[in-house]
């Protein structure tokens, strides 16, 4: 198992937001995660990337075991060096081109030379179809084109999975396709990615296993053939039926 958080909860003020979720991928799964608003979907992503501190719970990461209540900043490190986070609302510095905004972090924070970020900067903007706007400044792009250069700049730091937070929600849907067509290509060259989506096309065709979380529980899980199919669970049914009416 590559990546497995057990047991998180977590509250703010008096709600309790996770209540003992637990969730595991393997190297190379797209997971889906699918959800009604406030079920929780979010949190457990930020809580796993140490955005927000879980009240408790446990990390195992490559074989290490991590308490995701009590870690240090030193193991925070040592994870977000291994991982990469794609917000819904893109996160771009407004006042750095697309270029400037996939190597920052390669240069700031890794220390990498300039050249060389620049080098792999380019390469990530490639592979979205974004190199020929890697001079272009967030506001000269549409939602969909901020996306990918977020998306570039998740895969310039070589991670080991991809966090996704409903990387579309705030698409139109002509933008929508552009985005999944880029996930998609990453699913296919092997990128783990722990995905919160409402996309019931891209998690039933894509992902490797499906998770449907409500009121800071995971109700059911498994393959897509299987939630999509023949789900366990009513309130399972129900919401991919309402789900579907809506898409």
């Amino acid at each position: 198992m590559m990546l497995e958080v057990n047991h998180v909860r977590k509250s703010f003020d008096s709600a309790e937001v996770l209540k003992d979720v637990s969730i595991s991928v393997e190297k190379g799964e797209v997971v889906s995660i699918l959800g009604p608003s406030g079920s929780g979907k979010t949190t457990l992503l930020r809580c796993m990337n140490f955005l927000e501190r879980a009240d408790s719970g446990e990390m195992i990461f490559d074989g290490r075991r991590i308490d995701l209540a009590a870690a240090s900043d030193r193991e925070i490190a040592a994870i977000r060096k291994k991982t990469a986070f794609v917000f819904q609302n893109y996160n771009l510095f407004l006042n750095k081109n697309a270029l400037q905004n996939v190597t920052e972090g390669l240069v700031i924070a890794r220390k990498m030379d300039r050249a060389k970020a620049d080098e792999i900067g380019r390469q990530a903007l490639a592979k979205v179809g974004m190199l020929d706007w890697k001079d272009s400044y967030p506001s000269q792009l549409s939602g969909g084109q901020q996306q990918r250069v977020a998306i570039a700049r998740a895969i310039a730091v070589d991670p080991e999975i991809i966090y996704f937070d409903e990387p579309t929600s705030a698409l139109d849907p002509e933008l929508t396709g552009e985005v999944l067509d880029v996930m998609r290509t990453l699913a296919d060259d092997g990128m783990t990615m722990l995905v919160v989506t409402h996309e019931m096309g891209f998690a039933r065709n894509v992902s490797s296993k499906v998770c449907f979380m409500e009121g800071g529980v995971v109700v059911e899980s498994g393959t897509p053939e299987k939630i999509f199919g023949d789900p366990e669970k009513d309130r399972t049914r129900e919401f991919l039926g309402i789900l579907e009416k809506e898409q």
